[in-house]
């Protein structure tokens, strides 16, 4: 009997995608399903042993109360971060979870959520959203929207795994001094220096963040790291929200320190959205500038990284 899969992200507008998936398995297609609906369709279908997933779509965690009383036997998710899946749970109940963390031969040609943090960086520097929003209004006066020029900027780059060295080296031509802190691992670009954190808060007019999220991690921007930060610095993060200490970014930005943050998450995404004090305060401020988890989502990217996913049910049947 072929494997039961459900699909809980939207894949059907991806040419071939889906076709991909029904060769793998009889597969149910709920892109829009809620977490109580899940819940009781795994809890009704015990035959739906894989389940097939997307963070930037997905808004709850897949956790005891979605699985309890499911008979999943994988979580398939077409991700690097996993703050959306309870691993502990996971762990505890033998369910495997396959991502692609570890699928470097993919990632490695993945470069849309680097391109997306340079274009936030961007849109700060040069006031975009903003002077567009002007424009919209039938204004035509630049001298609100005066702006920096990346040259000659000295940018730091927390974190060089793949999204750290992608992001270094689209900055390559640029004329920047770029400023890197990892730790863990080699920093083998020559236009890098390597440094220390407090010296990357000190110098940076530009600091990328491209991290996981850990205990380490967590609000790792707090108010003790903004304010070493150099004053009318930006801040980009398109990791992931629980980095960084929302609260600490407002209140920066509201003294005159902070000059501005760039995001394509925020602290709680299974949360509503209505409820963010941060997306509240992006209503009134034009220094803080936020995309949808949009990220990794581009028509090249998404079709690479859904199909590479998708082959790894290929053993389920054998």
């Amino acid at each position: 009997m072929r494997g039961r899969i459900i699909c809980i992200t939207p894949i059907k507008h991806l040419e071939g995608v889906y076709g991909r998936l029904e060769q793998y398995g009889n597969s149910f297609y709920e892109p829009s399903i809620t977490k109580n609906d899940l819940s009781k369709r795994l809890s009704d279908w015990k035959d739906i042993e894989y389940l097939f997933t997307n963070p930037n779509k997905q808004n709850f965690v897949l956790d005891e109360e979605v699985l309890g009383n499911s008979n999943i036997k994988v979580i398939n998710t077409c991700s690097t971060g996993l703050n959306h899946i309870d691993m502990d749970y996971c762990e505890r109940n033998n369910i495997e979870v396959w991502s692609l963390k570890e699928d470097f031969g993919l990632i490695n040609e993945l470069p849309s959520t680097a391109e997306l943090s340079f274009g936030l960086m961007m849109s700060l520097l040069r006031k975009i959203p903003e002077g567009f929003n002007s424009v919209k209004k039938g204004e035509w006066n630049y001298e609100p929207f005066i702006g920096r020029q990346v040259k000659g900027l000295t940018i730091g780059i927390v974190g060089y795994g793949r999204l750290g060295r992608i992001t270094a080296e689209l900055l390559k031509g640029w004329g920047v001094k770029i400023l890197v802190n990892d730790p863990y691992v080699d920093v083998d670009n020559e236009n890098c220096i390597r440094t220390t954190m407090n010296e990357v808060w000190k110098q940076s007019d530009v600091v990328f963040l491209h991290l996981h999220v850990t205990d380490t991690t967590r609000e790792l921007v707090s108010d003790y790291f903004i304010s070493h930060m150099k004053k009318g610095s930006i801040l980009i993060n398109t990791s992931r929200g629980e980095l960084v200490n929302e609260k600490a970014v407002i209140n920066s930005i509201k003294e005159g320190h902070l000059g501005g943050y760039g995001t394509d998450v925020i602290a709680d995404e299974f949360g509503d959205v209505k409820e963010s004090e941060l997306v509240e305060f992006s209503r009134e401020n034009d220094n803080v500038v936020i995309t949808p988890h949009v990220g990794g989502m581009t028509w090249e990217g998404q079709t690479k990284a859904y199909r590479w996913a998708m082959d790894k049910f290929g053993g389920i049947n054998e």
